[in-house]
């Protein structure tokens, strides 16, 4: 195997800085730094920044380009929502979840999509974001909220870390930065407390559903696929609760 120089790059830190003045060579041919030529692996960039602001600033932009390219298309309303729903929110969601990408911003986000979501569906510009993601409305629209869904994201990345088989990467504490406003760790570990107290409560029956009419799966019986599927829920949940309250909260 041969080593190809121009295919590396080379970093070097010094006092917690980066040094662009060191220069390493192998075979009298220079290793490109990463300041110098930006480095994607595995789908994520690293340069001379090390901080991923500048990543969240370019996922504002790609947002808000998407958004105006769906809007300058001839569709009808509710392609234009089809092709945001799955064509760029999904497109969104993957620099979303490998860049430390704070709530905050995915909330500017949000907010460049569900104005013309509204417009393109031909609804009243203040319908609120309970009639159009809530799961607990009358009336529910298939649509997915990206900050749901960003939330679900980060949490299903730290179970996948905490769960990990191998012993180094469940050794090393797993940090998932998204900011002071909401924390990964802290939902997930709400959600997890909230199976477990669901489980001392029991199964209980609403309507006129007879008893034992329905099945539930109990934390301490799931397996672990199963209790990150359940603790994803438990965040929708979270999540529905909390526009219903937003909801009741507006004059």
């Amino acid at each position: 195997m041969k080593f190809k120089p121009k295919k590396s790059r080379s970093l070097s830190v010094r006092k917690d800085k980066m040094d662009a003045t060191m220069i390493f060579t192998v075979a009298s041919q220079q290793i490109p730094t990463v300041s110098q030529e930006p480095v994607k692996s595995p789908g994520r960039w690293y340069d001379s920044s090390m901080k991923d602001t500048k990543r969240g600033l370019e996922t504002v932009e790609l947002a808000t380009e998407g958004v105006l390219a769906i809007n300058r298309c001839g569709l009808q309303g509710k392609l234009k929502v089809w092709c945001l729903q799955f064509i760029l929110i999904s497109k969104l969601l993957w620099p979303l979840l490998v860049y430390e990408i704070c709530s905050t911003t995915v909330e500017a986000i949000a907010a460049k999509i569900n104005k013309p979501t509204r417009r393109w569906l031909g609804v009243p510009p203040r319908l609120t974001d309970v009639a159009m993601y809530c799961r607990k409305a009358k009336l529910r629209l298939p649509l997915k909220s990206i900050l749901e869904e960003y939330k679900c994201g980060k949490a299903r990345l730290l179970s996948m870390l905490e769960d990990s088989e191998d012993p180094v990467v469940k050794t090393v504490q797993p940090t998932i930065k998204t900011g002071r406003k909401w924390k990964a760790v802290e939902a997930s570990d709400d959600a997890k407390e909230c199976l477990k107290i669901k489980e001392v409560i029991g199964q209980t029956e609403t309507d006129c559903k007879g008893l034992e009419s329905s099945t539930a799966m109990w934390w301490s019986k799931a397996k672990r696929k199963e209790k990150r599927d359940m603790v994803i829920n438990e965040i929708r949940l979270n999540e529905d609760s909390r526009r219903l309250q937003e909801a009741v909260q507006q004059p």
